[in-house]
Parts: C-alpha cells; structure tokens; sequence
C-alpha cells in the first residue's frame, strides 16, 4: 500500500534520499533520483500552502486587533499599508526560515558542509532579502493603490482580510523560494532586492539632488537617516548575497568541469596511443605537449571564486564604509568592486576554456560596454556618476544573468534525458 504524502517525517526523507542520489550522480539524473526529486517537489508545495495558511490567519487575527476602532486608510498613518509591511516582512520571513531549513538544506548537502560561519551569514542575508522584499511589496502596493482610491478607508473586516492575504501570499511564496533556492532564482532574488532598495533610498532622500553627484550620496548623513540605512544596508546584505551566489554557480561549474576534464582526458589518451614507444613510454614532446594542453584546457573554477568573492566584499565595503565616514576607503572598494567585474570578463576564455563561444563573445561586449561608459563619464564628460554607476549595474545584472543560464544549459546537457 502506498503511503500518504502527509506522512510525519516523509519530507525529509526523501530530501536526504534526493540529496544522497544527487551526491552519487552529480551529472546525470537517474529514473530514481527524478522520481524521488518529483515526491519532494509535491511535498514542498503542500508545505508551502500551510505556510500561506499560517501567515493568513496571522494577518486576520492582527487585523481584528489593531483596526477594531477605527476605519483605516490603504495607506498613511496607522494604515493597512503600515500593518501590511510588518505582516508581510515577518510571514515572508518565518516561511523562508522553514523552506530554507527543513528542505534546501538536506536536499543540496554541500550547503550544510561549509563553514558555520558562511551558514549563519548566508541564511541571515537571505531572510533580510526575503522579508525586504515583501516589507518593500506591501509598502509600495498599498500606497499606490491609496493614490487610485483617493479617501477610501475600510472597516476592520476588509482590513483584516487584506492583512490575510498580504500575510498568506509572503508566507506562501517565501516558503517556496527558500525550498527551491538554486543559482539562477537566487540571482533574480538579488537583482529585485538591490533596485528595490536603491529605488525606496532615492525615494526617502532628503535632497532631491543626491543624483547630481553619485549614488553614494544615498548612503551619507546628508540623505536623510532612513536613505542612509536603506542604502548602506542593501549593499551590505547584496555583497554578502553575492558570495553566496558564488557557492552556487561555482558547484555547478565544478560539476561541469569534472565531466569536460575527464572527457579530455580520454580524447588526449586516444591522440597519444599510437605515439608510444615500444616500452610504452611517450617521447619528451609528446609529454610536453600534453601537460601544456592539460593545463591550458582545464577550467579554473577556484579563481572565479576568488574573483566573485572579492566582488561581494567590495560590495558590502561600499556600504560599511559610507564616502562621508572616510572617502578614499570607500573608493577604494568601488574601484575593488568594478576592477574584479572586468577581471571576470576580459577572462572568461581563460578562466573557462570549453565555455559556448557566444559567451566569450557577451563578455567582450560587455567589458566594451563597461570601459564605453567610463569613457563617457571621463574624459568626454558627456554625463555624471551616476550614468555610470547605473549603466555599470545593468550590464553586471543582465550578463549574470546570462552566465548563471549558460551553466544552467551545459549542467542540463550533460545529465541529458532520462532513458
């Protein structure tokens, strides 16, 4: 008789059965490894329906407290829009916490064998994102909804029901991120969380100049407190969101890697066969030639690492060190930040020999695109900084983007279909 889904415990058993399963066949998906992957997948979405009923009931029940003696307002002062945001922040947060625990990390057992230092940083960084996401969600619906119905406010019924929805949607979602976390949702993740934060600093500046001079000035006294904390934060918790990108995408590329080496390997075996001498041995060029060619073609996962590592903690430096706390630091990890991005692509052929040509091609243009808008800032001065810093944000998000599904592609292909 089959057992029900429900099940006390099922859930993590299969999560270990799927982690082991993966851990034995890292490139390639065997018929038992799908199956026990599609169990998991079915029973991770039941949870994440639990957690939006969880987060709705608390919405409801904090409705019918704070609204029982007044009509709020969708937004302003003691409004759904106020209430909202912390419902929606501590839900989304409670479901990334349960998603993230009970499932990413036994279903990918490498997360839970790094140091515990980088489990406790990564975990907190993500349940910032997931709660600012939905805290920022909340605050900018409501308020544009208020902007719609001018003077609409709602009795204490509707106004809990839509701190019910708000609560059962972050709750639901959030569960389901956390679950299913993997490089290219974590990068989509991180995109939304930095233009949300950036954009909500911009809009909480105090000066409404700030852009005549750089985005920093978001993150200086003169901003205002909560531009200064908004902004300085983000890119803290976005640095620190990025070495744990890194975790990802180098897995994936270690996975790859071990398949194209080997492969390699068995051709350049081949190409030396019948070069042998009658003792077996190769002659001193032969012998050259292969550990050049062995060298050259071996994909350098360690020094991408390196390299986007040190993008991340260029990054949170820019917001730990503000240019109004001491300005040739924060420069400094500016110039940290954009140096590594070019490394990494004027490298690419180098660090990830194999890689689709097209790629390597992306990356030029990028590079082009980055050195291109630097020299529009200086020495043409055709615009300000902030330009800059703007376009330099949309070519790192947009080729990220295209590395992580790239590598998404050729982990695909070599797991191929099922037989």
């Amino acid at each position: 008789m089959t057992r029900s889904p429900s099940t006390h415990g099922l859930a993590r058993r299969l999560a270990a059965q799927a982690a082991v399963e993966e851990a034995s066949h890292p490139a390639e998906t065997t018929r038992s490894q799908a199956e026990t992957q599609a169990r998991l997948q079915v029973l991770i979405e039941s949870r994440a329906i639990w957690c939006a009923i969880g987060g709705a009931l608390i919405g409801l029940g904090l409705g019918f407290i704070v609204f029982t003696d007044h009509r709020p307002p969708l937004a302003g002062d003691g409004s759904i829009q106020v209430f909202g945001s912390i419902v929606g922040g501590v839900t989304a947060g409670l479901a990334f916490l349960l998603g993230f625990s009970l499932n990413t990390r036994l279903a990918n057992i490498w997360l839970g064998q790094r140091p515990r230092i980088r489990q406790v940083m990564d975990t907190l960084a993500l349940l910032v994102v997931h709660s600012s996401i939905a805290v920022m969600v909340a605050l900018g619906l409501f308020r544009v909804f208020q902007e719609a119905f001018i003077g609409l406010t709602v009795d204490y019924i509707a106004g809990a029901v839509l701190l019910a929805i708000v609560g059962g949607t972050s709750g639901y979602f959030s569960f389901n991120s956390g679950a299913r976390i993997n490089a290219f949702t974590l990068s989509t993740l991180l995109a939304l969380f930095t233009a949300s934060g950036v954009l909500v600093s911009m809009i909480f500046a105090e000066n409404p100049f700030w852009w005549h001079v750089m985005f920093s000035e978001l993150g200086t006294g003169q901003a205002g407190l909560t531009s200064f904390w908004t902004f300085n934060t983000t890119l803290v918790v976005s640095g620190t969101i990025i070495t744990t990108l890194t975790a990802f995408i180098t897995r994936d590329l270690e996975i790859w890697s071990d398949h194209i080496t080997g492969t390699r390997a068995e051709a350049l075996e081949q190409r030396q066969a019948g070069r042998r001498r009658g003792n077996g041995s190769l002659p001193l060029v032969a012998r050259i030639s292969a550990g050049l060619s062995r060298r050259v073609s071996r994909p350098r996962i360690g020094m991408i690492r390196a390299v986007m590592i040190s993008m991340g903690v260029c990054l949170a430096g820019v917001g730990l060190v503000p240019i109004s706390l001491h300005h040739d630091i924060h420069v400094l990890f500016t110039a940290g930040f954009g140096l590594s991005f070019l490394i990494l692509l004027i490298g690419m052929p180098f660090l990830l020999p194999g890689f689709p040509r097209t790629f390597y091609l992306i990356s030029y243009l990028a590079a082009a695109a980055v050195v291109g808008a630097a020299a529009l800032w200086e020495p043409i001065g055709y615009y300000n900084l902030t330009s800059l810093e703007l376009i330099g944000a949309a070519v790192l998000f947009s080729w990220m983007v295209v590395f992580i599904r790239n590598i998404a592609a050729l982990v695909a292909q070599l797991k191929g279909p099922l037989s």
